[in-house]
């Protein structure tokens, strides 16, 4: 079984979803690479440097896991950032353990439901910290508060939940400027699947690699560009060299 691959220098773990508690339980920067950001990998140097320093790249983009399928006979498991959310939360839902959480959000409203859900899966609100992100330049982030908030509560979980481009060049930031390993998780949107605040994607369509289809559905302006965005990556997979690690 191919257990990960090198492409462009960044390594992808090719994880199975019963692999998740073993996962689950390791340190460090967990990141899922979307297509269309991939596909700007040779344009956006910060983004590029985060894959390339994150300890885990899971195979979020259903589109590239397709791509290395058929035009470079790699097969891999698809591990979404939706599929790692519903895994997270039923692991917290279920776990007896006293577990720190810090929430990056977008904004207020997201805040508050992403907090709710928290709660609702059993997180005690004493060990539970949301934090409301200001809008960072993406070529330099910064974020001196956030770090203090972190370094005084020292949280095992920190999970970012901002848009691809942004949220992995602050996890990367975070775990540079830390004076402790905590599990830095970038998904992204995908715990508004489950706060409702975004397309009502089930388990089968993420599964079978209609994700990026509901979302185009659901809020068609946003979402097709930014994937028609991704067919550049095409050309990536084609020009570039992948590395295989058994």
């Amino acid at each position: 079984m191919i257990k990960k691959i090198i492409f462009k220098k960044i390594k992808f773990l090719n994880i199975k979803e019963n692999e998740f508690t073993k996962i689950i339980k390791k340190r460090g920067l967990f990141l899922f690479p979307s297509g269309p950001n991939l596909a700007d990998l040779n344009k956006n140097f910060q983004y590029h440097k985060s894959l390339k320093h994150a300890d885990v790249n899971f195979f979020d983009s259903g589109y590239f896991v397709l791509l290395l399928r058929y035009f470079k006979n790699i097969n891999v498991k698809k591990f979404s950032g939706y599929l790692f959310t519903k895994l997270f939360l039923n692991y917290l839902n279920k776990s007896k353990k006293k577990i720190t959480i810090l929430s990056v959000d977008a904004n207020k409203k997201q805040s508050i439901s992403n907090k709710k859900l928290f709660l609702i899966k059993g997180i005690n609100q004493k060990f539970l910290t949301n934090y409301v992100a200001p809008i960072y330049k993406s070529n330099n982030i910064v974020d001196i508060k956030l770090l203090q908030i972190i370094k005084k509560k020292r949280p095992k979980y920190i999970i970012i939940h901002l848009g691809g481009g942004v949220q992995e060049i602050l996890g990367l930031y975070l775990k540079e400027n830390l004076n402790y390993k905590p599990t830095i998780i970038c998904t992204g949107a995908a715990i508004s699947f489950f706060t409702g605040n975004q397309a009502p994607l089930k388990y089968i369509f993420d599964k079978n690699y209609l994700g990026w289809l509901i979302r185009i559905i659901y809020n068609p302006r946003v979402f097709l560009p930014r994937y028609l965005k991704a067919f550049k990556l095409f050309y990536l997979i084609l020009n570039n060299k992948v590395i295989i690690k058994y």
